[in-house]
């Protein structure tokens, strides 16, 4: 009996298929066991049709007649995967290391894709070729080699044509499957050698490049404008062999050049680069559409056209047929007597899951994109206001980027273990499909039954944390969902001291990626720091500082990522203002943590501060991103420009400076990519669907891609680490999309859009900020505002954001404008100069909850 063959799989995925009901329409003759080298022996019986349909079979949905040599196939609408409607044969026998050309000639009634498998049809189903071929109403002839990776006896030919929801016929005609081929070989277009940023570099921010040559000493390089003027010109600096990329590369230092506008280029060795910017604000857009990405993955809503255009699509998973829905959803296996309305939140990534632990560190990061405008010296809450997103909340005076991250709040919330059972409190650790569905797959069009999978610890103290962080984020504009969050929040954490170990395994039922933890003191202490920073509670402080994890450098090599999250809290302890004794010395670890990368990074050609021990793993491109947030952290502590240039430098490698030549950000650069592993943003399958959103981030090169992703292993073998990359929809290993890596990406891009400027508006303007006397329920302020330079100051503006518990409640001597937490204190003094050396004294009486009241992260000082 034929069997279906396996669908394409996502992230961490172990599969098993539904029995299919095939029927045979003849039996497979015996195919040569061997095979002559000298010419190609074809492996498939009556490819030709002469006989019928000898040898093939379909699955029993399918009926058709073949006239003239071609088998016309009739296919009925409304099937939901392609592996829905199969015509295949059995019994091909492949021989390790020989490589083979399948060839067929194909038409369909309306255009289609299909899905064309050479596989060995048992479980877990391996594949040796997998291809999309776009069908039209005229023959087309395909070929397609391959080598094989291991020897078998029973491969099987399958052409998957499910999937579309109208009926329509597929004609096949001239199958071959050929022995003796040329090996197929993986020719990347990696572009000019002279690799740069293809986006833009900030006017007064670093600028290098990475040549590509075999050449052992210096050569001249040239920087053009967009008119061809020539603008500067110097040598490079040759490196020599670097093992990440397998290539001698030169490092070209245009630093210097203080030029602006678009369409500059470098030529070098006889290569010219792709043009790029050098100024503008190509990081703003880039920032909006890192953070707009997250609407069209939102599950549980219609995504609107015009307000994401190209994206319109209905809502996945609202209990409309073919949906099982998210609305009523029970324990897998029948593990729980309850249901949860877990509708709403993020897709992961590519599929119809939604996981706790990834969606916690991804809303985190969103969330901290939004808190860092309130603590930095170069952040600008106003570029996230009410407004600035391609999001249906606007108008309700949030800040959009926190609009954004309610949506998934809320999702976490929804899958707490209800109040009277076993485990009240704790958070189910995912939902998600009872089996994997194919590619492409509208949200909409799922047909499969949903279950929760049983809570674990793990997924209980990311919703605590992130909670914790919404309720204090969010207490100046919604202060009745800032208490639920909290609520939430507290109860997560009192139910995961509770159970401490209950531990989500490494292993899962198919449909879903199990994201396996048994180690969580690093949740732990993100937790606990969170809820501290929220709500100055001693007991919080307490676990923070009897955490061995506390005086622990967790800035390892490793970096942070959704199994790592000790991390978070530091950054956020470190950054937040807190009464938190010692809070220096977790500043001073950030710090130490950044220089460790950055150290790292200034010994790379490429800027890169990751992968020197030539492993990259699954996300890549995220861990590069992730470092980034750290050194970014650290410039916002210390205001060292070196920390600033390092982030800056360090996107080059994410927007095109790499050994691919390949910016990983859909829709910026010359060449990017824009075929992510999904089910819906799938116009690689199927032309009526389109690509991902711009600002969506690639997870990028993966080391050991090849040994299990069956893209990669076709076609990456050998490659050295940072060009185990393909741009292809198949490789969920090197090139999937997921919430959790575009998180940092939008750190990076907001971070880099509020240093197109100097890093100190007025530097001689001094701000001296100082607690004078506290009691329970408040405090007394005084801040000095001192002029260090020569001449006089007008108009002096102060800026700060008040530490969370805290408000104004009087001032005196000033003006104090407090919108949420920002406050604006001008008209200093009646308004009239500072003069030079003078120092301006004003204060003001604050309110504050039980905590102790400290001073804010930054005070920022602008004068006119």
């Amino acid at each position: 009996m034929p069997r279906p063959a396996r669908p394409l799989r996502s992230r961490r995925r172990h599969l098993a298929l539904a029995a299919l009901t095939a029927v045979a329409l003849g039996a497979a003759a015996a195919a040569p066991a061997a095979h002559a080298q000298d010419e190609p022996t074809d492996l498939i019986t009556n490819g030709d049709f002469a006989d019928g349909t000898a040898g093939w079979w379909t699955t029993a949905n399918l009926t058709g007649a073949v006239d003239a040599g071609e088998w016309c196939i009739d296919v009925p609408g409304g099937t939901a995967n392609a592996w829905d409607a199969i015509v295949g044969q059995d019994g091909l026998p492949l021989v390790t290391g020989e490589s083979y050309e399948l060839q067929f000639t194909a038409r369909a009634s309306s255009d289609v894709s299909v899905r064309a498998l050479v596989q060995r049809p048992v479980d877990p189903w391996p594949t040796a070729l997998e291809e999309f071929p776009l069908l039209t109403a005229e023959p087309q002839d395909f070929s397609f080699t391959f080598t094989a990776n291991a020897d078998w006896t029973d491969a099987q030919l399958a052409f998957q044509i499910g999937r579309h929801a109208e009926p329509w016929q597929f004609c096949l005609s001239e199958v071959k499957l050929l022995t003796g081929a040329e090996p197929p070989v993986y020719d990347p277009d990696t572009g000019p050698r002279v690799r740069v940023n293809q986006v833009a570099y900030v006017q007064d921010g670093p600028k290098r490049a990475t040549l590509v040559t075999e050449s052992a000493e210096s050569v001249p390089w040239r920087l053009h404008d967009a008119e061809g003027a020539l603008v500067a010109e110097g040598a490079t600096a040759p490196y020599g062999e670097e093992s990440t990329s397998g290539e001698s590369v030169h490092v070209i230092d245009f630093s210097a050049v203080t030029a602006a506008g678009e369409g500059f280029t470098l030529t070098a060795d006889g290569e010219t680069s792709y043009p790029f910017a050098i100024g503008g604000d190509a990081y703003r857009d880039l920032a909006v559409d890192a953070m707009s990405f997250y609407y069209p993955q939102r599950s549980g809503i219609a995504i609107d056209d015009a307000i994401a255009p190209g994206y319109g699509r209905e809502a996945g998973h609202v209990d409309v047929a073919p949906n099982q829905g998210d609305g009523s959803v029970t324990c897998f296996g029948g593990a729980c007597d309850y249901t949860l309305d877990v509708t709403g939140g993020w897709y992961d990534a590519g599929d119809h899951g939604k996981y706790v632990v990834n969606g916690g560190i991804s809303v985190a990061q969103l969330m901290s994109v939004y808190e860092r405008t309130l603590h930095a010296p170069t952040g600008d809450a106003g570029r996230l206001a009410d407004g600035s997103l391609r999001i249906p909340e606007h108008g309700d005076g949030v800040p959009d980027v926190l609009d954004e991250a309610r949506w998934e709040i809320e999702f976490l919330m929804s899958m707490q273990v209800p109040a009277g059972e076993e485990l009240a409190g704790m958070a189910h650790h995912k939902v998600h499909d009872e089996r994997w569905t194919g590619l492409p797959l509208m949200p909409a069009d799922d047909p499969q039954p949903r279950y929760l999978y049983p809570p674990s610890t793990a997924a209980t103290l990311n919703l605590a944390a992130a909670a914790a962080q919404a309720a204090r984020l969010f207490e100046p504009y919604d202060a009745e969902f800032a208490a639920q969050a909290l609520e939430a929040a507290e109860t997560a954490w009192a139910a995961a001291l509770a159970h401490p170990d209950v531990y989500a395994p490494n292993t899962s039922p198919d449909g879903g990626g199990p994201y396996g933890d048994s180690k969580v003191e690093d949740e732990f202490y993100w937790a606990a720091a969170e809820l501290f920073l929220t709500t100055g509670a001693k007991e919080y402080e307490e676990f923070v500082l009897d955490s061995k994890l506390h005086d622990a450098d967790v800035f390892s090599e490793s970096g942070f990522w959704w199994g790592e999250v000790a991390q978070l809290g530091k950054l956020d302890l470190a950054l937040v203002p807190n009464a938190l004794p010692g809070r220096d010395e977790v500043v001073a670890q950030v710090v130490a943590g950044a220089d460790l990368y950055l150290a790292q990074q200034d010994e790379s050609p490429w800027d890169l501060g990751y992968g020197s021990n030539g492993n990259f793993d699954w996300g890549s491109n995220s861990a590069v991103l992730n470092r980034l947030v750290v050194v970014a952290t650290a410039f916002d502590l210390t205001g060292e420009a070196r920390y600033r240039d390092g982030v800056l430098a360090g996107l080059d490698y994410i927007l095109g400076r790499n050994a691919m030549g390949n910016s990983y950000v859909t829709g910026y650069g010359s060449h990017f990519s824009e075929n992510q592993h999904s089910r819906w943003y799938a116009n690689q399958l199927d032309p009526n669907l389109p690509n991902p959103p711009a600002g969506t981030l690639s997870g990028g090169p993966n080391s050991i891609a090849s040994t299990w992703d069956p893209v990669a292993q076709r076609w990456l073998a050998g490659c050295a680490p940072q060009r185990c990359y393909i741009d292809d929809i198949g490789s969920w290993a090197t090139n999937e999309l997921t919430v959790n890596w575009n998180a940092p990406l939008a750190q990076i891009a907001n971070f880099a859009a509020e240093q197109s400027g100097d890093l100190q508006v007025s530097p001689s303007c001094e701000v001296e900020y100082r607690i004078n006397g506290q009691w329970p329920s408040g405090f007394n302020a005084q801040i000095l505002v001192t002029n260090t330079g020569d001449e006089p100051l007008e108009d002096v503006t102060l800026r700060w954001t008040m530490p969370t518990g805290q408000s104004i409640v009087s001032s005196w001597s000033v003006k104090l404008d407090q919108e949420g937490q920002v406050v604006t204190a001008t008209d200093l003094g009646g308004g009239t100069a500072l003069k030079a050396g003078r120092t301006f004294t004003f204060g003001f009486i604050g309110s504050k909850d039980g905590r102790p009241a400290v001073a804010p992260a930054y005070v920022g000082c602008t004068a006119g």
